[in-house]
């Protein structure tokens, strides 16, 4: 069943359908038991040193390895206030799409 991934440890989406992950490990737990979402919403800054850098690192690991495919039509948005951690999660989906994407 489809879904939309959240990954913020203190907002809250508009769009109730987003499942809500607050740190990096409970999103790639989510992905893990839920397949790969059909769009994913990314914070930068986590809570304590966490950063969504850890499971922007596996999730790329997972797709290049054919563990887990991009669903068509798959998209992402960031609303990250770190403009550094922004450009860094854009640049690193932008390749991930442009590579495996449907």
């Amino acid at each position: 069943m489809p879904y939309k991934l959240f990954i913020d440890d203190e907002r809250f989406p508009v769009d109730p359908e987003f499942r809500i992950a607050r740190n990096s490990y409970d999103a790639i737990w989510m992905v893990k038991q839920l397949g790969c979402p059909s769009e994913i919403a990314f914070d930068h800054d986590l809570s304590g040193y966490d950063t969504v850098m850890t499971f922007l690192r596996w999730f790329e690991d997972a797709v290049i390895d054919g563990v887990i495919d991009l669903p068509k039509n798959f998209c992402y948005s960031v609303h990250s206030q770190n403009p550094v951690g922004a450009e860094n999660i854009r640049s690193r989906m932008d390749q991930l799409i442009k590579h495996f994407g449907e």
